[in-house]
């Protein structure tokens, strides 16, 4: 998708992450560490998947997790990028018996229009891919059609508070050398809008929170060598033509290091990672009373006298 009236450049989004693929183990860290804790929250859902959706697969780092539960049956791995879906399992962990993994389907498709037909899964999970996505209420839309009726989906992707650190050396750095600053930094969600995109979508039970990693690095280079790693650099529409001149940079790293450098000299670039979990509406979950339906007072719940009552 190529739309000069959405934010990003889908197009160069793949491009970037064929060039990622080629060395994605050595970058893929933040990818294996949500996965983990991802997967880790199917612990507290008792019952098992007989089909799952990968929407953004990466290196296939939840396939890697599922494989170790032995709870899915099939599970389908969707990616933009061929190159990244012909990439192995990554993550460590115990692996299942061979007749309790999941059958494995790859599909190179864009996450913007998903090809399943509706009530295809009864799982759909999402690693750091759809932070990118030119429309964000659309694609949960979407993922609740293929949903079937109480399935499930969780997923995550960076948030407001992303690279914030980066985002302020580089707004220094433009405005002192070229007299203005160019996007930079992906507009990314707030957590206080993501509960609202949910029950937009029709979701049933949303619940969102946030975490926030933070990883040092010695300097702002090493932190842009790792986001090119990881197929995270500048995909907007509205970015710069040509090269970065090479005065800004050195000025950017320069403001990183006076605004941010801890007592070591290294750096920290933050992550937030928001996660997102909401079911398919179906008739058999458990639905909030209306106002005004209850049979005993808020005093009595908590165990204390009304001061109007003598």
């Amino acid at each position: 998708m190529s739309d000069a009236r959405a934010p990003f450049d889908r197009a160069q989004l793949r491009r970037r992450r064929e060039l990622a693929a080629e060395n994605w183990e050595n970058h893929n860290f933040l990818v294996q560490e949500t996965a983990i804790r991802l997967v880790d929250r199917l612990d507290d859902i008792s019952r098992g998947f007989s089909s799952a959706l990968d929407l953004g697969r990466n290196g296939g780092e939840i396939s890697a997790q599922m494989a170790a539960r032995g709870d899915v049956q099939t599970l389908v791995e969707c990616d933009v990028s061929p190159a990244m879906l012909r990439l192995g399992a990554t993550s460590s962990g115990a692996q299942a018996p061979q007749d309790e993994k999941p059958r494995i389907h790859r599909l190179a498709a864009d996450e913007e229009c998903l090809p399943f037909a509706d009530h295809s899964f009864d799982l759909v999970l999402s690693c750091l891919a759809l932070h990118r996505v030119n429309d964000l209420p659309g694609i949960l839309v979407q993922i609740r059609r293929v949903l079937r009726p109480d399935g499930l989906f969780l997923g995550c992707f960076f948030g407001g508070g992303t690279l914030g650190e980066m985002r302020a050396a580089w707004t220094e750095a433009e405005i002192s050398e070229e007299g203005g600053a160019s996007p930079r930094i992906a507009p990314f969600v707030d957590i206080r809008d993501a509960g609202m995109l949910l029950q937009r979508a029709g979701f049933a039970l949303p619940v969102v929170d946030s975490d926030t990693l933070t990883v040092c690095y010695e300097n702002a280079f090493d932190l842009m060598h790792d986001l090119r790693g990881m197929g995270e650099t500048n995909i907007l529409q509205g970015r710069r033509a040509g090269f970065t001149r090479r005065a800004t940079m050195m000025r950017m790293a320069d403001h990183y290091q006076d605004m941010f450098a801890q007592e070591d000299g290294r750096i920290p670039a933050s992550f937030e990672i928001i996660t997102l979990t909401a079911w398919a509406p179906d008739p058999s979950q458990p639905k909030p009373l209306e106002p005004g339906s209850a049979t005993s007072s808020l005093a009595d719940a908590i165990g204390e006298k009304d001061p109007e009552t003598p």
